[in-house]
């Protein structure tokens, strides 16, 4: 276990104290749990289809130059003789019981994905100990409780304890403080800053720009001359490790998604109807479940020659029923003309998606158009009843799991990426 303890205080500090905690491998280290016997091995979680890509890798496979969102025919070429893991149901229950240690620390916890959350640990050090000695005691109940490796790194900012923990990986602990930030960020490679992709990345480097230091160098006019106003002023505010956003409690979701990748490019109506009745059936369960509902549907269309579309799908309702957006995106399909009056796509598909967006409280009600008289010309009966036998499914499937019901077109769905 690495551990980088570079100072910190239990007196009311001057600056916020931010943890960053990411669990190491996550996935992979959850599939060993019920497989110890692949530990230390090269191991790749992912579907094993030709279209799938990778969801996680094992370090030992990462030195192979394996990871993450990687197409897995290319992560076995270059990782030959890698053990290939199913993922699992079990990485939403970890996640929850890891977040509830660490809400067990202060209330003040950002849940960012499955695997890592930024934690405020300003008010908590008054009471718990040193920010490290805090840390450390939470990666202990992890490691005693779950049996799960994790890394934390500390600052000032959510930025610099972000970067802190990536550069305790694997099962480190490292604190930055605010005296020794410039230290800390001055001789990183100008691509390690948060907002800078691979093209501002050559873009500096092409002005001889390769470091921090070298870009703390530069004033913000010219950097705002040379990357605009906005992207100017962040280059600058990162290379002084200036980063002001506060560790969010709670992030209400501005949509709701998800998508389908066929094992194989697809024509056929009953295909395509299924996908698209799934995807629908999977983003209203969500609606609900968070006591939401959407105005509005956006479409995800890629073809066989990877081409991808975007496109708005209308509802003529608020709604939270899978039943109601599967007959608009269908009806939106054929006005786009990507499918024919038999159903059949012109076009193959390789990929589907449907994004709820203009998300409401379920409570909002449904607003009757200017020329309706009453509420059942704009929310007919056969949509509440569908509404309500989509609620029954929900109870359902939360007691026998998402396969204890389903619509009977969806008995032999197609096949997942």
């Amino acid at each position: 276990m690495a551990v980088h303890h570079r100072g910190d205080t239990t007196a009311r500090p001057p600056h916020p104290i931010i943890m960053h905690l990411d669990m190491d491998a996550f996935f992979v280290n959850v599939e060993l749990l019920s497989r110890p016997e692949l530990r230390g091995q090269k191991i790749i979680v992912a579907h094993d289809s030709p279209r799938s890509v990778v969801l996680s890798a094992s370090y030992e496979a990462r030195r192979y130059g394996v990871g993450s969102a990687m197409p897995l025919a290319r992560a076995k070429q270059m990782c030959p003789g890698a053990t290939i893991v199913e993922p699992s149901a079990h990485y939403r229950d970890y996640s929850a019981r890891v977040m509830d240690i660490l809400r067990d620390i202060t209330d003040r916890v950002e849940q960012v994905s499955v695997d890592e959350a930024f934690v405020d640990l300003t008010g908590a050090v008054r009471t718990q100990g040193s920010p490290a000695f805090i840390a450390q005691k939470a990666r202990d109940r992890i490691a005693g409780e779950l049996n799960l490796p994790s890394s934390v790194g500390i600052s000032s900012s959510k930025f610099i304890a972000k970067m802190a923990s990536t550069g305790s990986k694997p099962n480190g602990l490292w604190v930055v403080p605010p005296s020794r930030v410039q230290e800390f960020l001055d001789p990183l490679p100008v691509g390690n800053l948060w907002g800078v992709g691979k093209k501002s990345e050559a873009a500096l480097e092409s002005l001889g720009i390769h470091t921090v230091q070298q870009l703390r160098e530069y004033e913000l006019p010219w950097l705002q001359l040379k990357f605009g106003q906005s992207a100017g002023a962040h280059l600058h505010a990162m290379a002084r490790g200036v980063d002001p956003r506060p560790v969010v409690t709670h992030r209400e979701e501005k949509s709701m998604g998800a998508e389908h990748t066929f094992s194989v490019d697809v024509t056929e109506s009953e295909h395509i109807s299924q996908a698209v009745y799934h995807l629908c059936l999977k983003v209203a369960r969500r609606l609900r479940t968070a006591h939401r509902q959407t105005r509005t549907l956006s479409l995800k269309i890629r073809f066989s020659d990877f081409e991808t579309l975007a496109r708005a799908c209308p509802l003529d309702a608020p709604t939270s029923s899978g039943k109601a957006m599967y007959e608009a995106v269908m009806k939106q399909l054929h006005q786009l003309d990507f499918l024919d009056p038999a159903g059949d796509a012109p076009r193959a598909f390789r990929l589907l998606g449907v994004r709820a967006e203009k998300l409401e409280d379920s409570g909002a009600g449904v607003q009757l158009a200017l020329l309706e008289t009453s509420l059942t010309q704009s929310v007919p009966e056969a949509s509440a009843h569908w509404l309500e036998a989509e609620e029954t499914m929900d109870r359902i499937h939360a007691k026998f799991g998402s396969r204890g019901l389903l619509p009977a077109r969806l008995l032999h769905p197609p096949p997942e990426q």
